[in-house]
């Protein structure tokens, strides 16, 4: 077979070069190689922001299971350094946390960053719940107080989904009382005029007044209506956000629920106890330990992780678990 008859055979054989290598004629060189990896890299980058912007196909050419996922704001520019002139205050930002790294490497760098451009001192804390039971949001920030260290003076209990994009929402050291930045005014999901979720500060002083929240509610919801019925019991007004005019576009809210399902399950007497004010728990009765204490970087961000282990008296709420 001659020198023609063999290659016209390796290609009815599917053998050759690749085909994108036959993009390049003759020898390829460093040159060739590199330009095509800038195309491919450009290629990605443009269907990451096409898949999560929501640019790209109709959610009916969506693979059935794969919801689009919503992308986070651009961060703000490199923040400046904190230095005692911002002021005497220190927030302690407590963010209960469960196996939502997506949301948690948008969520530090964002926040650290638009809290440093506020000028607001501020700690990190990533509240880990490590252990088996069902997962317990105000454990989780009765813990954070307690272990936030006495370098901060107020706190902000904040979710890991929400996050701000108004730059006047006011996150100073709320010496008047509760102050709700996500107000029902202004959340995307929730507008009832009790609620107190999202995003709360409270200074140090006024959260143990509250005796923190209840260790009683295990699984997702009524744990903040039941804190507003402290801090009204405890003689605090909540305050809310004045003069924005931005509605509920003010926060993005990363959560899919069609990606990540909520434990809304209510089991056994929880039915009727999650409608109850908890008069003797709070922070006096939370049981745990701090399985492990890490101080790192997100993307140049710093915070402190607390791989927090819950405990629970089954016989005082069976609930906790789903046996």
């Amino acid at each position: 077979m001659g020198p023609a008859r063999r290659r016209d055979a390796l290609r009815l054989r599917g053998g050759g070069s690749p085909p994108l290598l036959r993009l390049f004629p003759g020898r390829l060189s460093a040159f060739p190689l590199f330009l095509l990896a800038l195309l491919l890299g450009f290629a990605s980058l443009l269907w990451l922001q096409l898949s999560c912007s929501g640019e790209g196909p109709a959610p009916g050419g969506q693979h059935r299971g794969v919801p689009r996922q919503p992308c986070p704001p651009p961060a703000p520019p490199q923040p400046p350094q904190e230095e005692p002139s911002w002021g005497p205050h220190r927030l302690a930002l407590l963010v209960p946390f469960r196996e939502r790294f997506e949301e948690l490497l948008a969520f530090v760098p964002y926040m650290h960053r638009f809290l440093s451009k506020k000028r607001i001192r501020h700690h990190i804390f990533i509240l880990n719940q490590v252990d088996h039971f069902r997962f317990n949001r105000a454990s989780l920030i009765n813990v954070g107080f307690l272990e936030s260290g006495n370098d901060t003076d107020y706190i902000a209990m904040h979710d890991v989904d929400l996050l701000p994009l108004n730059e006047h929402l006011d996150y100073s050291f709320p010496e008047a009382g509760p102050f709700h930045v996500a107000s029902p005014e202004l959340h995307p999901l929730y507008h009832y005029k009790t609620y107190v979720g999202g995003i709360l500060l409270l200074t140090k002083q006024h959260y143990e007044l509250c005796n923190g929240m209840s260790n009683r509610f295990w699984g997702w919801g009524r744990e903040d209506d039941e804190f507003y019925r402290r801090i009204k019991g405890a003689g605090l007004q909540v305050r809310r956000p004045s003069g924005i005019t931005t509605g509920y576009e003010t926060f993005q809210h990363l959560h899919d629920p069609a990606w990540r399902k909520r434990d809304q399950k209510r089991i056994a007497a929880q039915k009727q106890e999650q409608f109850k004010v908890d008069r003797e728990g709070g922070l006096n009765n939370v049981r745990y330990r701090i399985e492990s204490r890490t101080d790192l970087s997100v993307a140049g961000a710093p915070c402190t992780v607390l791989n927090i282990l819950l405990d629970c008296d089954t016989n005082e709420t069976p609930w906790c678990t789903f046996g």
